[in-house]
């Protein structure tokens, strides 16, 4: 059987043992573990644990450690070879070996020399289970050699023609590395045409005359030594063609000259490699470099490309301006064809270079430490790879297997020994070597028998806790041969714990997947051999979660002012947790302005360096956790700087700036202001505006301006502060551009014409002594133009024009450099003067009694003498239709725009005499009127009474008193009045109708009813109609006997609470009715209607005389008792003719989607009358007894 320890694994919990793995797998790595109680009584074969690497190069000023460390139980015991032969550390004073360790120091500071002790070295570590073996360790010193002298001639070279300077460094080691300089240690610049080799020599790919120097020198780096050698330095002086011409322009005819200046430009061809083709071979996991370096003029560019396949992505590079490509971790499989080219504008050629990746040998698997118990089976497996494939050798306890002492347990398969029922005998170090003609491999790998009881490493009664529905792992570290089972349980449960709801690991660990409140308590682990039983008892706890109830939220803030992050945490209460805040995973800064509470980190005047990401973390002993927020802090832009202007012409300049800080909100664009310091000094213009992206504009200029230009940015906060002003530019002078605008003719007499327009501004006038060319001729006529030029104003006045003339003007502005160019001729008019004739053929047509359309005929066009205004209408209202009204009414006045000839005069007074007269109107002013004109409105209806009382209440009378309407727009033929009585439930009797005579002021109502109320409706009424109604309510008086009896009746004690249930019954109802109506419950609307409407169509029930319903909002029309038509049977014109808005008070009579009226609910209450009081209160309930019984 094979034991297998494993490392640990992470715990949820501090301060535990370690947790080790055992595991029964035969191929696996092993390692026994060094636990100190443990290693008291277990032994272990030697383990190689540090070594020095296999080529080792030393220092020679330096002494020379070689190291080689081991471990094991008993510690081992080291022995070195050299060169193959034991070497005696004892003879040679130098040496020394570190005690407690294998490794070597040789002394060479103060005498001998690092050549001496150059050799092959293999240290031995052995015990009594075995000995390992260090690798072969190769000490050599490094070299620095000299540069052999040599006298290097200078070279001589026409421009354009290739060059290679050789380096050729001496042989070091390890190999130096090659950089050129000149004579003040500075690199030499590299391009395209100029580049280092990868064997250190420079090549030109053509050279050129700045390539003339003297001190291409080239130096080699020793990294070891830490020394650089210097190569003789290397002139070069390379002769233009102009210079080459001067020289040989005597001895050459023009044919020669030609054809030299012709070989200056030529194809590529390689400088290195040579030839067409090359081969490359490198090992696995190098770095294959390949490289081609061309000459010719123009300067070739070199392409790679693989014949057979694509170059692999991620691990392909450029260097050397692409004359050098790497492979990085080079397999195999990039073996192949690769081909570079070199192309120039006069031709291309390639060289392939095949390559060939061999390999020294790598591991498949290397064999791992083997722990047996005896009488068990295992395997040691060492297999590796390689090109060629390496061959496999054993050794055991440092000697080829071949020879060493049998052991009848093993057997040897090539690369696998197998062993079989092991005995404690059979404890031994093997060594398997694989190696090929490219390097060894050599692994360490023991055999160790022991027979050991279980023994559990873990503390006992062992504290776990854990959060919850996290996964709690209680360790079980162990140690046994044969390799012990773990079994687990808890409490007192008899039944080990099984995997279908933990899980149980190879180490002896015991895993809760998902840790509950419930899975608290005490857990026992018990591990068992043939050879004994161990066990141990942990406890585990389960705590609450620590969780961020409140997480800080992003901020966006303005410079200076106060931002506040919060953070709520809720935690275990058994667990003490410590909140901190973090500043981009750093401590906050050690600042006044930084304030932290329980809850909330506050920052005040926040500035630009405050901006970034703030965490709270809540530790406890058990867990963590943390939220973050961003703060951006923000702000307007700061003002740009550095304003330049370049590219100075006469009309544009190129102002360029550079921002700003954009205060992390990004500049959205730019604005440029100029200020004219000649004609408006400190006074800035907006020039224009550019994106937030651009750092110049182009900017467009005036002559004859002294300009300077400032910048402000701006972003989603607003706009930065000015830039310093520019530099002054003055541009020069020229003639105008452009001419005044506005320009116009107008007269302001009637003989004269007035030209105006506005002037140029300085900045337009473009040069100095700014005038005006002002031209001007009749329209209609054949004059010449005429002109005068006048100073820089804006008005010239031409007199003694006809009136009302047209005009063709113009204005040229001028300066001392010349003339604008020529002016847009615009046309005016001289001086207007008064029409001359009145409108004729005025008649006006009568539409209805408020509105009449009136008639004219144009006047002739030249009689206006100016500019057609429009006609314009004077009417008044002379005297009424009725003698007895008769009153002046001021003139009104209505225009018409343009040369209408007709128009509506609105809104006039019925039954009335009107007079109008009709004028032409210019921009002088009114003609002469037309004749008047006379014409009358026909009757409309009278407006509504203007007063209504009732008065003189008996028990059976009423007596109404009115004024007459205000506006009676005709003649009264009568007054109607209706009246209907309203019982005590609100319900409307039946209704009657009287007609009165138009003369009267005062109606007395016999034979009513006593103690009840009456409501009144009552209007005027002319030929053309009824009017608008007023409405009143009214009450008889009370029969002195009848109220004694209801006097008594109310001192009863059963009326008293009589009427108490009655009232408290109708509160409970009014509260339902609320709760409804505030439940969206539906309003009888149709009862409300049928209520309301016209008395007319009033449904009644005529088989028993009930009456409607009545309510108290404004009833303007009589109900009547019965079916929809009055008792007579005929329907009354008045009545069924009304306009609705009788039903709504005008604007108040509003009506919703389905018909129905809303002014019900909207309506003014209307005050009722009372008795003596004109007052309307409610009868009481006596009277109400007494009342339509």
């Amino acid at each position: 059987m094979q034991l297998k320890i494993m490392p640990k694994k992470k715990r949820l919990s501090a301060g535990r043992v370690p947790l080790i793995l055992f595991l029964c797998q035969m191929i696996s790595a092993l390692e026994v573990p060094l636990d100190p109680k443990l290693l008291e009584d277990l032994v272990q074969p030697p383990t190689i644990t540090q070594q020095s690497p296999k080529d080792y190069i030393i220092d020679p000023r330096e002494n020379i450690v070689i190291q080689c460390e081991a471990k094991g139980k008993p510690p081992p015991s080291f022995s070195w070879t050299r060169n193959g032969t034991h070497f005696d550390i004892d003879k040679d004073p130098l040496v020394t070996m570190k005690p407690g360790s294998g490794t070597l120091i040789i002394n060479i500071m103060n005498e001998g020399k690092a050549e001496t002790y150059e050799g092959v070295y293999q240290c031995t570590a052995r015990n009594d289970r075995g000995a390992a073996i260090s690798n072969n360790i190769v000490v050599r010193p490094s070299r620095s050699p000299l540069w052999t002298k040599e006298k290097l001639e200078p070279i001589t070279l026409r421009s354009g023609q290739a060059l290679v300077l050789p380096c050729r460094p001496p042989i070091g080691l390890p190999p130096p590395i090659i950089f050129w300089m000149d004579n003040s240690f500075q690199r030499l610049p590299q391009s395209e045409r100029v580049s280092q080799g990868l064997n250190g020599d420079l090549y030109f790919s053509n050279v050129l005359p700045e390539d003339t120097r003297e001190d291409y020198i080239c130096y080699a780096r020793f990294n070891h030594t830490q020394t650089i050698q210097q190569k003789q330095p290397i002139s070069v002086k390379v002769i233009s063609v102009d210079e080459l011409n001067d020289t040989i322009a005597a001895n050459l005819s023009d044919t020669e000259f030609y054809g030299a200046k012709s070989n200056r430009e030529r194809p590529p061809t390689f400088l290195t490699p040579e030839g067409n083709a090359s081969n490359k071979e490198e090992l696995r996991g190098n770095v294959l470099s390949l490289e081609c370096i061309a000459e010719g003029l123009p300067t070739p560019l070199i392409y790679w490309i693989k014949e057979d396949g694509t170059l692999p992505v991620n691990r392909t590079f450029y260097r050397n301006f692409q004359k050098t490509l790497q492979i990085i971790q080079v397999s195999e499989a990039d073996s192949g064809n690769y081909q570079c080219i070199a192309k120039n504008e006069l031709g291309a050629i390639h060289h392939t270079i095949s390559v060939t990746v061999k390999a020294a040998p790598y591991w498949i698997m290397a064999p791992q430490n083997l722990v047996l118990s005896p009488g068990e089976d295992g395997a040691l497996i060492c297999r590796a790879n390689g090109n060629p494939k390496p061959r496999i050798s054993w050794l055991s306890n440092g000697v080829p297997i071949e020879i060493a002492p049998d052991d009848p347990s093993r057997k040897i398969d090539v690369d696998t020994i197998i062993f079989s029922k092991v005995q404690e005998r059979s404890s031994a170090v093997y060594q398997c070597n694989a190696s090929n003609e490219y390097g060894y491999l050599l692994a360490n790998a023991f055999v160790n028998v022991l027979a050991e009881p279980p023994r559990i490493l873990t503390s006992a009664n062992a504290l776990y806790q854990v959060i919850a529905n996290r996964p709690a792992l209680l360790d079980c570290a162990f140690f046994g041969s044969p390799l012990p089972t773990i079994e687990w349980f808890k409490g007192a449960e008899g039944s080990a714990l099984h995997e279908d709801s933990y899980v149980l690991h190879d180490n002896g660990t015991l895993e809760i997947p998902v840790a509950q409140k419930n899975s608290t308590g005490t857990y026992t682990c018990v591990a068992r051999n043939k050879l004994g039983m161990a066990k141990n008892e942990v406890h585990l706890e389960i705590k609450d979660p620590t969780r961020i109830i409140k997480q800080p939220e992003y901020a966006v803030v303005q410079r200076g002012s106060t931002v506040s992050f919060e953070c709520k945490v809720k935690h275990d209460h058994t667990l003490i947790p410590t909140v901190i805040w973090l500043k981009d995973n750093g401590e906050l800064p050690n600042d006044g302005r930084f304030t932290v509470d329980q809850d909330h980190l506050v920052v005040t005047d926040v500035s630009d360096d405050d901006g970034g990401t703030y965490m709270c973390v809540a530790n406890t002993s058990l867990d963590n956790v943390s939220a973050s927020a961003v703060l951006s802090v923000v702000d307007v832009p700061n003002r740009p700087f550095d304003l330049e202007l370049t590219d100075q012409l006469d009309k544009s300049v190129q102002l360029s700036w550079t921002p700003g800080d954009d205060n992390n909100s990004p500049i959205t664009k730019f604005i440029i202001e100029y200020e004219d310091a000649m004609h408006e000094a400190g006074r800035w213009h907006h020039q224009t505006e550019v994106p937030g992206t651009q750092t110049t504009a182009q900017l467009k200029l005036s002559p004859y301006v002294n300009y300077s230009f400032r910048v402000m940015a701006e972003n989603s906060l607003g706009r930065s502060l000015a830039s310093e002003p520019s530099e002054q530019y003055l541009t020069k002078a020229a003639e105008p551009d452009k001419n005044p605008t506005t320009v116009e003719g107008l007269g302001s007499e009637p003989d004269n014409l007035v030209i105006t327009w506005k002037p140029l501004s300085g900045f337009e006038s473009n040069g100095p002594g700014l005038q005006y060319k002002v031209s001007w001729r009749q329209k209609d006529g054949d004059d010449e133009w005429t002109s005068v030029v006048v100073a820089n104003v804006s008005k010239y006045i031409v007199s003694g024009t006809p009136t009302f003339v047209p005009y063709l003007i113009k204005v040229q502005a001028l300066n001392d450099i010349g003339f604008a160019p020529e002016p847009a001729v615009v046309m005016g008019h001289s001086g207007e003067d008064l029409p001359m004739v009145a409108p004729g053929n005025v008649h006006v047509k009568v539409m209805n009694s408020t509105l009449a359309e009136v008639h004219w005929d144009p006047v002739p066009p030249k009689s206006i003498r100016g500019h057609l205004q429009g006609y314009r209408i004077y009417y008044w209202k002379t005297q009424g239709s009725s003698k007895r009204n008769r009153r002046h009414i001021e003139k009104k006045i209505l225009t018409f725009q343009g040369s209408k000839t007709h128009g509506m005069l609105p809104g006039l007074e019925p039954f009335s005499h009107y007079t109008l007269n009709i004028r032409v109107v210019n921009g002088k002013g009114e003609g002469p009127a037309s004749p008047d004109r006379v014409f009358e409105t026909p009757e409309g209806v009278p407006s509504a009474p203007s007063s209504l009382k009732i008065i003189n209440p008996t028990l059976d009378s009423l007596t109404l008193e009115w004024d007459p309407p205000s506006h009676p727009n005709g003649i009264l033929t009568a007054y109607i009045l209706k009246y209907q009585p309203i019982n005590s439930t609100h319900e409307l009797g039946p209704l009657v109708d009287l007609k009165i005579p138009a003369n009267k002021t005062r109606w007395t109502l016999k034979n009513l009813n006593f103690s009840t109320r009456y409501k009144f409706y009552f209007y005027a009424q002319t030929a053309a109609g009824s009017g608008s109604q007023i409405t009143e309510e009214g009450i008889t008086t009370v029969d002195e006997a009848m109220a004694s009896r209801q006097v008594d009746i109310a001192t009863q004690g059963w009326f008293i609470g009589l009427m108490c249930a009655v009232a408290l019954l109708i509160l409970i109802l009014l509260i339902v009715c609320f709760i409804r109506r505030n439940k969206g419950g539906k309003y009888p609307v149709k009862e409300k209607e049928d209520a309301h409407a016209d008395p007319e169509i009033q449904p009644m029930k005529e088989d028993d005389g009930t009456f409607g319903e009545y309510s108290d909002a404004e009833d303007h029309k009589p109900l009547k008792k019965g079916s929809r038509t009055p008792s007579d049977r005929t329907v009354k014109k008045e009545d069924s003719d009304d306009s609705l808005v009788d039903y709504g008070e005008g604007v108040n009579g509003q009506f919703n989607e389905d018909g129905s009226f809303i002014g019900q609910y909207s309506g003014k209450k209307e005050k009722e009358p009372a008795e003596g009081n004109e007052s309307s209160e409610a009868p009481s309930p006596v009277n109400a007894m007494n009342s339509f019984v």
